[in-house]
């Protein structure tokens, strides 16, 4: 989910769709372009989606970041983005595409389930003051935007069961919307509290042992039933993280962590 200014909206590609415009699209094995999207691909693996993946692949966050995912970090962004990792094969196919189709379906990334639409976060002049940008944006191979089919934003995210996923990667963009300041310091990323905040973020696991297997409980209060989530759910968990995150670099009060 792109973060944009409002100056660049009129720079960015596709149609621009509000919640009640409507746009045509179905996607099916009959059509010749059928998988050509599972290739080539710079696709951006948010929180949930890699919560949702690695638990689709039965491996701990730990393997997955390792097996499948490359780590970058672009200009003018004082935190990494993480893409899925293409095969390593000719034509760089998606590494969990088959001959059949697609092995993690029900755990696909956002980025597929929104597909041929693609959101962003219009920014305010504070990080809470934010708004979602769509766009119709099939690439020109894609005959799926030729079938009759008719859709609205809505119907669609209903359709690709990508409600929950939405709603998860827009409180992550969020969070990465500060970001755009350099909190670090000299120590960049590569410091503890870029170390704390990625772990916060991508590994799930990890983050869970630093919450009930250091000191962090005898320093941070929270509530008994918060601390009984942590402990079973990752989504809670992810979503606890993003909060510490705010409250660790960027000193934002929390409801739900007392010193």
């Amino acid at each position: 989910m792109k973060i944009v200014a409002p100056e660049a909206i009129s720079d960015l590609p596709g149609k621009r769709l509000k919640d009640t415009d409507t746009f045509q699209f179905r996607c099916h094995e009959g059509l010749s372009c059928f998988n050509q999207c599972c290739r080539n691909l710079n696709l951006f693996l948010y929180p949930y989606d890699v919560i949702r993946l690695a638990r689709c692949l039965e491996m701990n966050a730990d393997a997955f970041l390792d097996t499948h995912v490359d780590v970058v970090m672009r200009p003018g962004n004082y935190f990494p983005d993480v893409l899925l990792r293409m095969a390593d094969n000719p034509e760089r196919t998606c590494p969990f595409l088959t001959p059949s189709g697609c092995r993690v379906y029900p755990d696909r990334p956002d980025t597929c389930r929104t597909f041929p639409v693609e959101h962003g976060i219009l920014m305010g002049n504070s990080p809470t003051q934010t708004q979602r940008l769509s766009f119709f944006r099939p690439p020109d191979f894609c005959r799926g935007a030729d079938e009759t089919q008719t859709w609205t934003l809505s119907a669609w995210a209903k359709d690709q069961d990508a409600v929950m996923y939405n709603q998860m990667t827009a409180k992550w963009a969020g969070v990465k919307s500060l970001f755009l300041k350099n909190p670090w310091g000299h120590s960049g990323m590569e410091g503890q509290k870029g170390k704390m905040a990625f772990m916060a973020a991508y590994n799930v696991d990890r983050f869970r042992e630093f919450v009930f297997q250091s000191s962090f409980l005898k320093r941070c209060r929270i509530k008994k039933e918060l601390a009984t989530k942590l402990r079973t759910s990752d989504r809670d968990l992810m979503l606890f993280g993003f909060e510490w995150i705010r409250f660790f670099i960027w000193a934002i009060p929390s409801p739900h962590i007392r010193m």
